[in-house]
């Protein structure tokens, strides 16, 4: 799904599941026996026959990841490592530019648990989840914007992610340029502050402080800030999901291998089908703004 847009949007949105700065190390958790362990791969890499699950992680990146293992990936990493009878451990490393290639290239680590489906950057499997961006207001301002073609768009205080140069800018900001929407956009990194915990949280703390009227952000992002800090805030999917010719808001995430691990990437997609129940209640628990894989999108 959407294979066909820039290279550098992929880019971008792998770093809105991201974070900043460089940092490694590792952490391990004893292997859980499952009632149905499924076969250990059987992969060129020596680290599996060790049994060991080795996962390319972020420390400081919820509701994504984190170093104490808070974040929904981790606990998706664990049932993997559970389904597998295999001990879970982690390579830390800030997932921004070079995340990849000093990872899971580098042969540091062996999976990369959300990725865009349509990366060039390793091997896929089928996706597990797909979400969207998201419109961010207070309950209490009454605004009710839900398209980017809603004229109040122009009146209002906009946050929106950017990062770099206008090429590499997120959906959102060139869904806004398009349209003329321009000089009251407030701009926030996508990586944020990464001294900070919880760096991508500034963008929605911004809207519920009366900062901005509105913010523009990816769903998993939005969703778990609101419920883990109990803000008062409404969350409604962007409309258009793709804004024609082929600029789209809605993403498919998968997980990520090396290029030569076909077999392991096989095993994994055995067990998302098998499991997918659980790690759909997983996301639900992280509020994550699920769309059915299933579903034909709009524009397709």
């Amino acid at each position: 799904m959407y294979s066909h847009f820039p290279s550098s949007w992929r880019l971008m949105l792998f770093g809105v599941m991201l974070g900043a700065l460089h940092l490694s190390c590792s952490y391990a958790t004893p292997p859980i026996q499952s009632a149905n362990p499924v076969p250990q791969p059987v992969l060129e890499n020596a680290a599996y026959t060790r049994g060991v699950l080795r996962v390319c992680s972020d420390p400081n990146n919820l509701p994504f990841s984190n170093q104490k293992l808070e974040g929904f990936e981790n606990k998706i990493a664990d049932l993997l490592a559970r389904e597998m009878n295999l001990k879970l451990e982690y390579t830390w490393w800030a997932q921004r530019r070079g995340f990849v290639r000093n990872t899971l290239k580098a042969g540091a680590c062996d999976l990369i648990i959300g990725i865009p489906s349509s990366s060039e950057l390793a091997l896929t499997t089928a996706p597990y989840y797909r979400s969207t961006y998201v419109f961010v207001t207070r309950n209490d301002n009454r605004l009710n914007i839900n398209s980017f073609d809603d004229s109040s768009l122009h009146n209002v205080r906009i946050g929106v992610q950017m990062i770099g140069d206008d090429f590499a800018n997120t959906p959102p900001a060139h869904a806004l340029s398009n349209r003329k929407i321009i000089s009251n956009v407030r701009p926030f990194t996508v990586y944020g502050d990464y001294s900070e915990a919880n760096p991508p949280a500034r963008i929605i703390s911004a809207v519920a402080n009366g900062e901005i009227d509105v913010a523009i952000v990816w769903g998993p992002l939005a969703g778990f800030f609101t419920k883990t800090r109990h803000l008062p805030l409404k969350i409604v999917p962007v409309s258009p999901q793709i804004d024609l010719p082929y600029l789209p808001f809605v993403f498919d995430v998968s997980m990520g291998v090396r290029r030569s691990d076909t077999r392991f990437r096989d095993q994994l997609e055995t067990i998302l089908e098998q499991r997918h129940l659980e790690i759909e209640q997983i996301l639900s628990d992280y509020a994550v703004p699920q769309i059915n894989l299933r579903a034909k999108q709009i524009g397709l």
